[in-house]
């Protein structure tokens, strides 16, 4: 597909400000991959598409996870927005024509991690959270943290995320604490 027709089709799909915030984590994310040696067209592709199924409203989001098989936990039936990422994922598949694995990946994995991410995995889930669009207490130390490290830059930034959802008293999918876990072990090791 076309950049245009993909501009396009993704504008269609999002709010306005969303469609700036995929711009941004498109820009970053390509930014990021040139730093740490990963695949620029790849980055740029999960970028972003990354938010393609977050303007679906949370009744569709449950149905359309029935409909591709995606476990649905308790947490996400709660907060279904959590689904935006692996359906999000289906959607790059079938409407956006993205045949790439690790671009699918990326963009199901944007939203919560994973105790193991690839290098492009990483990328897409730290450029979702410090775009330049985004504003929030820690983001400028964070930006600075991420041209040096990515793995302690996605640790910070669920540290960021974790103190946000304790302090507003919002429910905390498990997901969450194992990525940043998995992260924070990883530096214990070093």
């Amino acid at each position: 597909m076309k950049e245009a027709e993909l501009l396009a089709r993704l504008e269609k799909r999002l709010s306005p400000a969303r469609f700036e915030h995929s711009l941004g984590v498109r820009d970053t994310a390509m930014k990021l991959a040139i730093e740490y040696g990963a695949e620029v067209e790849k980055a740029r592709l999960a970028g972003l598409l990354h938010d393609c199924a977050k303007n679906i409203t949370n009744k569709n989001l449950l149905q359309k996870a029935k409909e591709f098989g995606i476990v649905i936990d308790e947490v996400m039936k709660l907060i279904p927005s959590l689904l935006h990422g692996p359906i999000g994922a289906e959607i790059a598949k079938k409407e956006f024509e993205i045949e790439d694995q690790a671009i699918l990946n990326a963009i199901k994995n944007h939203t919560l991690g994973a105790a193991e991410m690839t290098l492009l995995e990483k990328i897409i889930f730290l450029a979702d959270y410090i775009e330049p669009n985004r504003d929030c207490p820690g983001l400028k130390k964070l930006r600075k943290y991420a041209t040096k490290d990515l793995d302690l830059a996605i640790r910070m930034a669920c540290d960021q995320n974790l103190d946000y959802h304790l302090r507003k008293k919002i429910l905390i999918h498990p997901q969450t604490l194992i990525t940043r876990n998995a992260f924070l072990y990883r530096e214990e090791l070093k």
